[in-house]
């Protein structure tokens, strides 16, 4: 489980950012995770509590934002989601795509008190 070096990671940064900031406790945190991103959401949620413990974000509330998968058709330009689609257009039946979205890790918001 990768996803508790990625979240203490994500507390550092946070907290780097808000001392720079003068800010001296975090109310909240949104995360974007897209669904084809190798982080999954659930296990973020696990770590978070341990790993801002002892931190400014020890008693942020943590939500996070699923990105879908969803690409474009290179044949009829279509947008569909990957996953769902099983990586074929659904409107013409090409496997001829390009990513728009789902491959994201973003800090989206950081809620100061």
């Amino acid at each position: 489980m990768h996803e508790l070096g990625v979240v203490i990671e994500v507390v550092k940064t946070v907290e780097h950012f808000a001392r720079e900031h003068g800010v001296t406790k975090i109310d909240s945190l949104v995360l974007q995770i897209g669904e084809l991103s190798s982080i999954v959401p659930k296990y973020v949620e696990d770590c978070f509590p341990a790993a801002a413990d002892g931190t400014l974000l020890q008693e942020a509330k943590l939500r996070i934002e699923i990105v879908p998968g969803d690409a474009s058709c290179g044949t009829c330009g279509g947008i569909f989601n990957i996953i769902r689609n099983r990586g074929t257009c659904p409107a013409c039946g090409s496997k001829g795509w390009e990513l728009l979205s789902g491959k994201e890790f973003v800090i989206k918001e950081i809620v100061a008190c």
